[in-house]
C-alpha cells in the first residue's frame, strides 16, 4: 500500500465491533468494521471503539463509508464505494494523511478509482456471493487478472465468495489480498475458521 506499507493478504470484513473483537485476535492483521443502518452515535460508539481495540492488537482499521466519523475519531483508514466517492472529500482525507480503498466493478469505475492514487483498489464479487444481491455477476479469476495488470503497483483486493481452498487460484490470478465477510461469518465456529483464513494467507 502506500508509504511502504505491504497489503495483507487477509482482510477480514465485519459487520459489528462485538466481531471484530473475537476474530482480531485470531490472525486478523486488517480488519474492516462495515456497520449497516445504525445510529450516528452508535457508529461513533462502535468506531471508536474497534480504533482502540485494534491499536492495541497491532491490527489495521479499515472505516466503511463513514469517512467523516473516521476523520472525527482519527482513524487512518477508510474504505470507499463508487456512492461514497461522489461525497467523499478526498482533500480531507488526504490533508488528515488517511489511507482510503476503493470498490469497483467494471473498467470506468477502475480508472476513476486509480485517479484518487487508493491504498488499494477491490474487484467484486469474485464468485458468487450470497451475502447480498449485486447488480454485478461474478467476475472471475480472469477479470482479477485484468485488474491487475491495469492496476499495476496498485494492490488489489479480491473479495466476493472466496473460501480459503480459492485462495491459492485468486493469488495466482494476480490479486493481493482476499477479503472475506460470509465464509467466517456464517461459520460453525467463526474463530476456527479465521485462524485457517490466516494460515492460509500466510
Amino acid at each position: 500500500m502506500k508509504d511502504d506499507q505491504a497489503m495483507e493478504r487477509f482482510y477480514l470484513i465485519v459487520g459489528h465491533v462485538g466481531r471484530l473483537e473475537l476474530l482480531v485476535p485470531q490472525g486478523a492483521r486488517l480488519v474492516q468494521l462495515r456497520i449497516k443502518d445504525a445510529s450516528e452515535a452508535e457508529l461513533r460508539r462502535q468506531i471508536a471503539r474497534a480504533r482502540d481495540f485494534c491499536a492495541v492488537h497491532g491490527a489495521q482499521l479499515v472505516v466503511n463509508d463513514h469517512w467523516q466519523i473516521a476523520l472525527d475519531l482519527n482513524c487512518s483508514f477508510v474504505h470507499l464505494g463508487q456512492e461514497d466517492m461522489e461525497t467523499a472529500d478526498f482533500a480531507a482525507l488526504n490533508r488528515a494523511g488517511v489511507r482510503y480503498g476503493l470498490s469497483t466493478h467494471d473498467e470506468a469505475e477502475l480508472e476513476r478509482a486509480l485517479r484518487h492514487d487508493p491504498a488499494y483498489v477491490a474487484l467484486g464479487p469474485v464468485y458468487p456471493t450470497l451475502l447480498k444481491k449485486m447488480k454485478w455477476g461474478p467476475q472471475g479469476l480472469d477479470r482479477v487478472s485484468r485488474w491487475k495488470q491495469i492496476a499495476g503497483q496498485t494492490p488489489l483486493v479480491a473479495i466476493g465468495g472466496l473460501t480459503p481452498a480459492r485462495l491459492p487460484g485468486v493469488f495466482a490470478a494476480g490479486a493481493d489480498s482476499a477479503a472475506v465477510v460470509t465464509d467466517i461469518q456464517q461459520a460453525d465456529d467463526p474463530e476456527a475458521r479465521c485462524r485457517q483464513w490466516a494460515e492460509a494467507c500466510a
